[in-house]
């Protein structure tokens, strides 16, 4: 499993790759709700296993948090550590860029997840593209 910071185009189509099954295909959340105007501000992260890409997110810098966002793992990459090394990723990157505070909007199945990694939840229950989230917090 190797995560990176995407880098050229070809890396980033990689990450949509990986978005647009997870939560276009299997989640039914719009295109036009998942590959939104902030893209272009992101740093997008993807992680291949043995060259093909299995898992994906984005960072952003937001009202002085880094905002984790748009975490997803193939369905067949699950429970195989391709989450957790995202994170890992994306948290090393956040704190090397001098934040020291993360946010992120977690799909309520996957609160347990973001908990055993030190988030707390900090929001009641919102619908995000008609899926239950609720906002989760870390100091790093």
């Amino acid at each position: 499993m190797n995560v990176i910071v995407c880098e050229n185009e070809n890396e980033i189509q990689d990450a949509f790759s990986v978005r647009r099954t997870v939560f276009i295909d299997e989640q039914n959340v719009p295109e036009e709700e998942e590959i939104d105007q902030f893209e272009d501000d992101a740093t997008h992260f993807v992680s291949y296993h043995e060259g093909v890409p299995v898992a994906a997110g984005r960072f952003r810098v937001v009202d002085g948090y880094g905002k984790v966002e748009r975490i997803c793992v193939l369905k067949e990459a699950r429970k195989t550590g391709s989450g957790k090394a995202i994170m890992s990723e994306i948290e090393s990157y956040a704190f090397k860029n001098g934040l020291h505070k993360l946010k992120l909007n977690a799909q309520t199945h996957a609160i347990p997840f973001y908990a055993s990694l030190g988030y707390e939840v900090v929001s009641e229950e919102f619908l995000d593209a008609g899926i239950p989230h609720k906002t989760m917090i870390k100091k790093i």
